[in-house]
């Protein structure tokens, strides 16, 4: 996806770990190539593989990418409107049908439903449309020798030379700036560990057979804890008062105390409590949209750890299963940029972390604020106001 990479923690958590290393990153660039094939040799890459490495070079577009992450200021309401078009709803559900026999096999095989595979597949490239056009190698070797972050990226490039020297990929297979690869942008160690041949050829390919990726995408998702037959999301609706600080993806209670607290279904009829826990995210409030969050929704925040991005999947999926548009309600007006980069260092200054000080709201200041609200007597919902920034 364009917008994909750039939230990247969550793409890296289940990444084989590699034998030790040389030096990991930093100093001159072709001293420290040397290491990362003397890395690669070691693991078994042969020839091929160590030839592509040597015309591995520095691509500034990367660094630049990964420095530039501004998309994630937008709230979720504008990020899931852009995303959540018209075209990708139309063709996800052509797709569906034209590949019904595929998805079927996945979900026989892997237990993920069809919308959800193809929600990713509409997010990432728009069903293979746009891949990205960065050199995968050179890319990644950048980032990895970039001391920023090295230890999300390195991991990547053994299994990327091993598919390169397999034959698998070109030595020049382009993606996303970050390694992505494929209409579902499968990172290198994926490719290698979940890759799929779904029409049968004898090979895997993820940049142009449909069923391979579906097939992939769907082992992908399995093996970051996907449990089959079970729901992601549910849209309700939350009473105007209840007690806030129970809210949050990650407190899961039965759906019984929530329909005791007064959280209904959309239409106001009550929920159908079917032995399931969930939690209930408010992406931008108690007076904003609201989700009851399964287990499975934690899966989308291992695809992606950005939780605009991942909550946008998982209503594209629900809305490509038959779900209606969400509903945005009236959330209180939230904070502009530099307003948000002025709480965060307000936040920092109290002892929080909320990482960098980038006027995105991240799980570290969403925390943060909570823990503020509640200090303050205020809602404790995770939205940051105005109303909060002037207490602070």
């Amino acid at each position: 996806m364009r917008l994909r990479s750039q939230a990247l923690a969550a793409l890296f958590l289940c990444a084989t770990a590699l034998p030790a290393m040389a030096q990991e990153c930093g100093g001159d660039f072709e001293a420290w190539k040397q290491g990362v094939a003397a890395e690669a040799k070691a693991a078994g890459v042969g020839a091929v593989g160590l030839d592509a490495l040597e015309d591995a070079r520095i691509d500034e577009r990367a660094l630049a990418r990964d420095r530039a992450q501004g998309v994630f200021t937008q709230t979720f309401v504008q990020f899931s409107n852009r995303m959540i078009s018209a075209y990708r709803l139309k063709q996800g559900a052509a797709n569906m049908k034209k590949y019904a026999d595929v998805f079927a096999r996945a979900d026989q095989q892997f237990g993920v439903q069809a919308p959800v595979i193809t929600a990713f597949w509409a997010l990432e490239t728009d069903f293979g449309a746009v891949q990205g056009d960065f050199h995968t190698l050179s890319a990644l070797m950048t980032l990895s020798h970039d001391c920023r972050r090295p230890q999300l990226f390195r991991q990547q490039l053994v299994p990327l030379l091993e598919l390169i020297d397999r034959g698998v990929l070109p030595a020049d297979v382009t993606g996303a700036w970050a390694g992505e690869i494929g209409q579902t942008q499968i990172l290198p160690s994926d490719y290698l560990a979940r890759g799929v041949d779904g029409d049968g050829d004898g090979k895997i390919d993820l940049r142009n057979s449909a069923p391979d990726v579906i097939m992939t995408t769907g082992n992908k998702v399995l093996s970051r804890g996907w449990k089959r037959d079970e729901p992601w999301i549910q849209e309700v609706r939350v009473p105007d008062e209840m007690p806030w600080d129970q809210t949050g993806r990650t407190n899961k209670m039965p759906l019984t105390q929530w329909a005791q607290w007064g959280v209904t279904n959309p239409d106001g009829s009550p929920l159908i409590d079917k032995g399931l826990k969930a939690g209930l995210a408010l992406p931008m409030g108690r007076k904003g949209p609201a989700f009851l969050t399964y287990e499975n929704f934690d899966v989308y925040l291992e695809w992606n750890q950005s939780f605009t991005y991942a909550l946008t999947a998982a209503n594209l999926a629900a809305r490509l299963a038959g779900a209606p548009p969400l509903d945005p309600r009236n959330p209180e007006p939230g904070l502009e940029n530099e307003q948000m980069k002025a709480l965060q260092t307000k936040l920092e200054a109290r002892g929080y972390d909320v990482g960098t000080v980038d006027g995105i709201l991240g799980t570290n200041t969403r925390e943060a604020i909570r823990k503020e609200q509640m200090r303050l007597g205020l809602p404790v919902d995770g939205w940051p106001t105005p109303e909060l920034l002037g207490k602070l």
